[in-house]
């Protein structure tokens, strides 16, 4: 693959961190489902949580599917956030408690185009409150 860059054009190996990106996006996107209903979700839409001290992730096509994946008993995948939020201030304390949160937080992580919006908790609990309230937008 070739790119411009100020001398001209470069020609990108397979070591580049550009191809890696793209083959991660696009492998994050072929294997994404919701962890509910089964349904593909985008790269670009839907829902992750992930428990970054575990290094396990979840996916949801809406935030609804969360409460029942929560109440049946939360199942995991093995793996970490490709997108993360920006540093906000707003993930050092759980959205449904306000306590101060340390590296054992639970992240949820709204894909929405181009855009990651981030939301902390306490745990899984917190989050299948948060979300049954109608998350951010209750």
């Amino acid at each position: 693959m070739k790119v411009a860059c100020a001398g001209g054009w470069a020609r990108l190996g397979r070591a580049g961190w550009f191809t890696d990106r793209v083959r991660a996006m696009a492998q994050e996107s072929a294997d994404t489902r919701c962890d509910w209903c089964g349904k593909p979700v985008g790269p670009d839409e839907g829902f992750r949580a992930a428990e970054e001290a575990g290094e396990r992730v979840a996916a949801f096509c809406r935030l609804e599917h969360v409460v029942p994946w929560a109440l049946q008993g939360p199942h995991w995948r093995a793996g970490t956030l490709t997108d993360r939020p920006g540093a906000e201030a707003g993930l050092s304390e759980c959205a449904e408690c306000g306590v101060v949160l340390d590296e054992t937080r639970l992240l949820l992580v709204r894909h929405r185009g181009v855009h990651r919006v981030g939301d902390a908790f306490c745990g899984v609990d917190h989050l299948r409150l948060w979300a049954h309230a109608g998350g951010r937008w209750r």
